[in-house]
């Protein structure tokens, strides 16, 4: 594992109060605690560096600074976490010293904290740019499900692929496994940099899937294999199931 406990590792966890199917998400109270800090626990237990949550609304920057945790303020009108995390860390480190951002989706707030810590393994490779996470699918609805996002990858190892192409498509095509992707990723700071300052690419915007981006402008991709998906909180529904979760618990 590289970089541990590390001044050279930064996790931003961006939170965006504007969300149509769960307003106000993450001040979401789950078993006492707003959704965003649930969130920030996990980064904190993964114990691979600073962490700081990306807010835009003066609300969350109290719930979460009141919980004891670090809180910068960003614009209202960024696209994509990719950008709100940009901001985030040219306010938090002019200086340049973080050389790994580590972007934690601000509503997984069951994740394991040894998932956060999987997104760093790829980047063992200095051929790396960006480093996410992937499950296998053994759900055959998953397979042709367009909201589950696939991996094609070519396999590098047992526990790792290098990221060919992502698609909402059944792919590839034939006998052998098919990957589910999980939205966490590690950059390293010269691969942020690159991908905010691109415009959106053409496939991008015909899957609706930003990290093609990356793809078509020759960044390499590799892609962990972890055991499970950690629960995304976009509806009612995901919530209560977060907060059985935590209740109980267990992650």
């Amino acid at each position: 594992m590289i970089y541990p406990n590390s001044d050279q590792v930064l996790v931003l966890v961006p939170a965006r109060m504007a969300s149509t199917r769960l307003p106000g998400k993450p001040l979401a109270d789950i078993c006492g605690l707003p959704m965003i800090v649930q969130v920030a626990k996990r980064a904190a237990e993964a114990a691979i560096g600073r962490i700081a949550v990306a807010v835009d609304d003066a609300q969350v920057f109290d719930a979460v600074t009141a919980a004891g945790f670090e809180a910068i303020m960003t614009s209202k009108d960024h696209q994509s976490g990719s950008d709100r995390i940009h901001e985030a860390l040219r306010l938090l480190d002019p200086q340049g010293k973080a050389e790994i951002i580590v972007n934690v989706q601000g509503d997984l707030p069951t994740i394991d904290p040894q998932t956060i810590r999987a997104a760093l393994r790829p980047l063992e490779n200095p051929a790396v740019d960006i480093a996410t996470l992937t499950v296998e699918i053994t759900d055959e609805e998953e397979k042709t499900n367009p909201n589950v996002v696939k991996v094609v990858g070519s396999p590098l190892s047992e526990s790792r692929l290098r990221a060919l192409y992502f698609t909402r498509a059944t792919a590839p095509h034939g006998k052998g496994p098919l990957y589910h992707h999980i939205g966490l990723y590690a950059y390293r700071r010269t691969a942020l940099e690159s991908f905010v300052s691109l415009p959106p690419s053409p496939l991008e915007r015909r899957e609706s899937l930003e990290q093609l981006r990356a793809l078509e402008a020759g960044m390499r991709i590799d892609v962990e294999i972890v055991d499970t998906v950690p629960l995304g909180v976009d509806t009612p529904a995901d919530l209560e199931k977060a907060r059985r979760i935590l209740a109980g618990g267990t992650l």
